[in-house]
């Protein structure tokens, strides 16, 4: 393997790159400007709002990310600045260490093509758009899995392993790991093993070993201190949410197509990238996708693995990838690697097509939810929700209502972001981040009542809902001439504190 120091001269990004990174990074921020907060950004952009150690359902650094921006009154688009600079970060990161295998593999070998076909593979990953649009725990994640393989490869070398300054490094960036997501245990276990199979059990006894474990324990006090005054709500949440439902083969294979639709087969070229790597070191570092990939995939068989969790794994693939691509165009796949450019692409531009259309005009004469005659519209989550929050707000004004009160955990962040300062209650016997930050609407209180069609739920009225309900205002929100859902204000009092929301078909 090249010495470090004397290759770096070849992870200078080229110009074909620099392209490529402007062009996606331009759309992210044409994105980020024309769409609304999703459910889970406008939830974590909540966090910046409620600044704490922790919070019930993850880690606190992507709130304390945002927390700058949400100080200063920033605007959506710019707090999206903060995932696309993310994205970026990673992009360039997997391209460095996708030169730094082309040259452990061929030394005297062109440069430049590895990591500019690491970078076309995460660009063309449709998933990977929405974490470069809009901040999530994952995009974090995504950086810091990439950040620790590289980290771990310097540590798999005999020399470096005996000095202070990687193993530091490793600490700190386990500790940001590990106040991003619960599920940076995985990416450590890759480490560990790593290590374990680089050294052998001598790696136990290098001291500065347990200075980056102490590092890294140190940094993630914050989690602890926070659950350790809560009753260790977020470890026992996440247990349950793990644990899922009973197992399913056909949850798994529901998962493995949906991984295959999200991320696009050239990130799997990363497994022609190991073989094409050379010595056991680099082979090893594929641990880095494998763990958390079949860790995850295990607990999609409960139905409970979402297709983002495995970003930070896919982002870890892309270094092997670019190799392999390279390699497979160089060797005469040529026109098969650009069929699958092609064909990726046209995925990523129907997908953020749809998003920006609101769906329209794949899904049409549906405002309703899903367990309806209708079918429900995905791409409608984005659009409608700052009007929506903001006539909220006027509307509680001239009502004399204090709150706004959904019936789904889910509808909760958004209105809570665009209504804000107005707390939000949630109407349903579920504990989660909302009771902590307003806690449950008192028996007898009084509320405006926000219901969306999307997941419409029948107005409470009566022994488990309110004395009465009076609708104030409908809004439909509409994307070239198609309306894609309606919102519905009620002005509702007398609460009974008894929840019992029930879902409704479509308006």
């Amino acid at each position: 393997m090249l010495p470090l120091r004397s290759a770096l001269p070849q992870y200078r990004v080229s110009r074909n790159t620099w392209i490529l990174l402007f062009l996606v990074c331009t759309l992210h921020f044409g994105m980020g400007a024309l769409l609304g907060l999703s459910v889970d950004e406008a939830h974590y952009a909540l966090y910046a709002v409620h600044l704490d150690w922790s919070y019930f359902d993850h880690p606190p650094l992507v709130g304390w990310a945002q927390w700058p921006l949400v100080a200063l009154d920033a605007s959506a688009w710019a707090m999206r600045l903060v995932p696309e600079l993310v994205w970026l970060a990673t992009a360039l990161l997997a391209y460095r260490l996708a030169e730094r295998l082309n040259a452990s593999a061929r030394p005297t070998g062109p440069t430049g093509r590895s990591g500019l076909w690491a970078v076309v593979a995460l660009a063309l990953a449709p998933l990977l758009h929405v974490l470069g649009i809009g901040l999530l725990p994952d995009t974090l994640l995504m950086f810091f899995s990439v950040a620790l393989l590289g980290l771990t490869w310097d540590l798999m070398d005999a020399g470096a392993v005996r000095r202070p300054l990687p193993w530091v490094a490793l600490g700190v960036v386990l500790g940001l790991a590990g106040l991003s997501k619960y599920t940076a245990i995985l990416a450590a276990a890759a480490v560990a093993l790593c290590l374990m199979l680089a050294h052998g059990v001598a790696v136990l006894r290098n001291a500065w070993l347990w200075m980056a474990v102490g590092i890294a324990l140190l940094m993630v006090i914050p989690v602890a201190y926070w659950n350790e005054r809560n009753h260790w709500i977020s470890f026992v949440y996440q247990a349950r949410h793990g644990a899922g439902g009973g197992w399913q083969v056909t949850h798994l294979a529901r998962f493995l197509v949906v991984q295959a639709l999200a991320y696009g087969p050239l990130l799997l070229w990363g497994w022609a990238g190991f073989r094409q790597a050379m010595g056991a070191r680099p082979r090893v570092l594929s641990l880095f996708f494998v763990v958390p990939f079949v860790v995850l995939a295990a607990l999609s068989g409960g139905g409970t693995s979402l297709p983002h969790w495995t970003a930070p794994a896919w982002a870890a693939l892309a270094p092997f990838a670019g190799v392999g691509l390279a390699h497979a165009v160089q060797h005469g796949r040529r026109w098969v690697i650009w069929g699958l450019v092609a064909a990726q692409g046209l995925v990523c531009a129907a997908m953020l097509g749809l998003m920006l259309t609101g769906g329209v005009p794949v899904f049409t004469a549906t405002t309703g939810q899903g367990n309806s005659a209708a079918p429900s519209n995905p791409f409608a989550d984005v659009h409608g929700w700052d009007v929506a929050g903001s006539r909220a707000r006027v509307l509680a004004q001239q009502h004399g209502l204090q709150s706004v009160g959904v019936q789904n955990w889910t509808l909760a962040s958004r209105l809570g972001w665009y209504a804000r300062p107005l707390p939000v209650y949630v109407l349903e016997d579920r504990f989660d981040q909302f009771d902590l930050w307003a806690g449950d609407l008192p028996a007898g209180g009084d509320t405006l009542l926000v219901d969306w069609s999307q997941l419409a739920y029948a107005v409470p009225i009566g022994a488990n809902g309110f004395a009465n309900c009076t609708l104030l205002e409908t809004q439909d929100v509409r994307r070239l001439g198609t309306t894609i859902a309606t919102f519905r204000f009620y002005a509702c009092r007398n609460w009974s504190a008894q929840p019992l929301p029930r879902l409704r078909g479509a308006f």
